[in-house]
């Protein structure tokens, strides 16, 4: 099961050097609820990413209005350890709220911007609009 935001925040301001920052992006992979094998079909592949990424979003019933529920993978280490941190921060909230949760901010905040490729924030910013283009349309209805 995956840390909450805030405990993989803290977990990473523990973390010295960043060979020890990238290990735990990594192990955070490790830790994702495992996508079906269904789930590896188009619909859910992210496109502009270099490495092959699935994401798939559910919208779960909850108490009020209904929650994004996010699986996903990836066949690089460490970018299914960035699908697992995308995962952390948007799945559980609404698509309301996770359209205005900003997580090219976070990874700003963490270091990992700058200690990306520039095809892996890339991949990352394709798997944030994705997220957000699944909850705009959760928002908008059927």
């Amino acid at each position: 099961m995956l840390p909450t935001i805030d405990e993989i925040v803290s977990n990473f301001e523990l973390l010295d050097d960043w060979e020890e920052r990238y290990r735990y992006v990594i192990e955070l992979g490790r830790l994702m609820e495992a996508l079906p094998q269904v789930a590896y079909n188009d619909v859910n592949k992210v496109q502009g990413c270099a490495s092959q990424v699935w994401l798939q979003t559910d919208l779960v019933p909850s108490n009020g209005e209904p929650v994004l529920h996010l699986r996903g993978d990836s066949d690089a280490h460490i970018v299914r350890g960035l699908v697992a941190l995308l995962i952390s921060l948007y799945s559980g909230k609404t698509p309301s709220e996770a359209l205005s949760t900003d997580a090219l901010a976070l990874f700003k905040e963490l270091g990992l911007s700058e200690h990306l490729t520039p095809q892996r924030s890339n991949g990352v910013r394709s798997m944030v609009e994705r997220i957000r283009r699944d909850a705009q349309a959760a928002v908008a209805g059927p």
